[in-house]
Parts: structure tokens; C-alpha cells; sequence
């Protein structure tokens, strides 16, 4: 994370394609396969932030009904409520990058662990209207924000926004399509996250997003690739994540920082911990089925 005082001016880094070219896909695979799990990886709350039980009803859905069904691992349902709501709504950044990646774990989990990732894209039946939404929100999205930042460098929400669809892009093509792409968006969403940051250290999405491609980098990257990789710290990347998700802040910033140090915990098999997290998200977000899977298989190794 920067220290700096003063955000820095939001630009292209000229020698990002020289660079790319001396980088492996194998390496920029494994780059994004682990590192944008953080920055889509959204459910759970606890602690001191108000709980979704406490809340009234509202009387007409919002993008927080939709983002409570991406939450519970509804993909399908929350990409549908976030469409309709464009229709009573302007289609906004917050909208575009929900959207996104509810339509994104979507593909994944029609893509992802095949033995023929090729053929299972060509007999997807769904799939190519699935990516083509999905690409209209990412370069809606992207528009938006290169836009804001055009008239205001320093724009916060742009800035952030702005990493966040760029790594939504970069997962789509390295991870469930498996194509070699996204150099340039790599890039631009590690200038607008720290630029973020630079401003404001207390940008809790942003840490979150932040810390991740750091522990990423570290943990996978071969010592070359993560000095071109702009380099990583696994124990400062765990250390920010533990302190982002003790950090006040909105229900689901909240929720997205709680549900990112369970899967870091998971990865550095600290299980006790990883399991008080998991415990806290499912509070919140009962219906997330990959939380209900990951307790019942503690309880079963604990009764052993």
C-alpha cells in the first residue's frame, strides 16, 4: 500500500507492451487466475456492522438487493436484478461492475475445471451471450470512468471502478477462457488502485483489491516475474487483509474484505481462523453455498 499524501495522476505506463513481451502467458495466467478471486470474491459481514436481518424491507429492489444475491451465490439472479434496475435507473459504475462479475461467475462455473476448456466454450449454449454481456458492461464501465478521470484525474469512485472492471476483464480472458490478454489492464488497474490509495488509505475495497494482487505475486510468481510484475508481499498482503476487514465501513465493503480474508486464511491453511471468518459470513449471507460446503466439511474433520 502507498503512503503518499498525494494521489497520483491516473496514466498509461509507457513501457507496459515492451514488458509484456517478456512475460510468459503461463506466468500472466497464473497471475490473474489467483488474484482477481479477491477482487470478485464478495460475501459475508459480522462484528460491529449492522446485519442484513436488522435492516426494514424496502419496498422497491435497489443494487444492495442485488448485490445481497451475488453475496449468496445467486449469480444468475443478482445479473438479472442489476439489468432491470437500468430500466428505473441510470446504468451506473456500481451497476456495471456487479454485473460483471455476477456474469463472470457464471462463466466460471460453466468453464472453469474442464479437461478441454475449448471444446467446453464451444458447446456452452449460453456462454457467448453470457461474455457478450458481460464485455458490453466491462467497456461501458471502463468509458465511464476513462471519462470522469479525463475531466478529474483524481476521481475516487472512477479510480476505483476502473481497477476493479480492468481485473474483471483480465479474469475473464486468463481464467475461464483461457486467452492471453490483458497486459494493458493488468496494469491500469494496479495505477488506479494505488492511486486510490494514495488518497485515501482507508478505501477499504480498494485495500482489499490491493492486497490480493500482492499476495498473488508473491505466492506464485517466480522471483523475475514478480520484479516485472511490479513486485509482492505475501505477509504484508495477509496483514492489510486482516486489517481491512476489522475496519469500519459499509455492510458490504465489509462483507467483500470479511469474504477475502476467508479465502486468503484457506490459502494459508490457517483453518481456525479461516473457519471464525466463514462462520461470521454465513450469519449474513445463510444462502452462499460454498460457505455451507466449507463448514460442514470442518465439522465432519473435526468429528473425526
Amino acid at each position: 500500500m502507498s503512503d503518499s499524501h498525494n494521489a497520483r495522476r491516473h496514466s498509461k505506463r509507457a513501457d507496459g507492451p515492451a514488458l509484456s513481451r517478456r512475460i510468459s502467458a503461463r506466468d500472466m495466467f497464473g497471475v490473474v487466475v489467483a488474484m482477481c478471486i479477491a477482487t470478485m470474491t464478495h460475501p459475508g459481514a459480522g462484528g460491529p456492522f449492522q446485519s442484513s436481518r436488522e435492516r426494514p424491507a424496502l419496498d422497491r429492489p435497489t443494487l444492495s438487493d442485488a448485490q445481497r444475491l451475488f453475496y449468496n451465490a445467486r449469480y444468475e439472479a443478482a445479473a438479472a436484478l442489476a439489468l432491470d434496475l437500468r430500466a428505473s435507473d441510470t446504468q451506473d459504475l456500481p451497476n456495471d461492475e456487479l454485473r460483471s462479475s455476477a456474469l463472470l461467475f457464471q462463466l466460471k462455473a460453466l468453464l472453469e475445471g474442464r479437461p478441454d476448456n475449448e471444446r467446453a466454450l464451444k458447446n456452452c449454449a449460453t456462454c457467448p451471450q453470457l461474455i457478450a454481456e458481460f464485455l458490453a458492461d466491462i467497456r461501458h464501465g471502463q468509458a465511464l470512468a476513462r471519462t470522469t478521470l479525463r475531466s478529474t484525474p483524481g476521481d475516487e469512485a472512477a479510480l476505483f471502478y476502473l481497477g476493479k472492471l480492468d481485473l474483471n476483464y483480465v479474469w475473464l480472458q486468463l481464467g475461464p477462457l483461457r486467452r492471453r490478454t490483458g497486459w494493458e489492464e493488468y496494469w491500469e488497474a494496479r495505477r488506479s488502485l494505488d492511486a486510490v490509495l494514495a488518497h485515501n488509505p482507508q478505501h477499504v475495497r480498494a485495500r482489499v483489491a490491493r492486497a490480493w494482487i500482492d499476495y498473488i505475486v508473491d505466492t506464485k510468481m517466480p522471483w523475475g516475474t514478480r520484479w516485472l510484475l511490479g513486485g509482492g508481499n505475501r505477509k504484508h498482503a495477509l496483514t492489510e487483509m486482516r486489517e481491512a476487514a476489522q475496519m469500519e465501513s459499509d455492510f458490504f465493503s465489509h462483507s467483500e474484505a470479511e469474504f477475502a480474508l476467508w479465502n486468503m486464511e484457506v490459502r494459508e491453511r490457517d483453518m481456525a481462523h479461516a473457519t471464525a471468518v466463514a462462520r461470521r459470513l454465513s450469519r449474513d449471507f445463510p444462502d452462499n453455498r460454498e460457505l455451507a460446503a466449507f463448514l460442514d466439511a470442518r465439522v465432519m474433520s473435526s468429528g473425526r
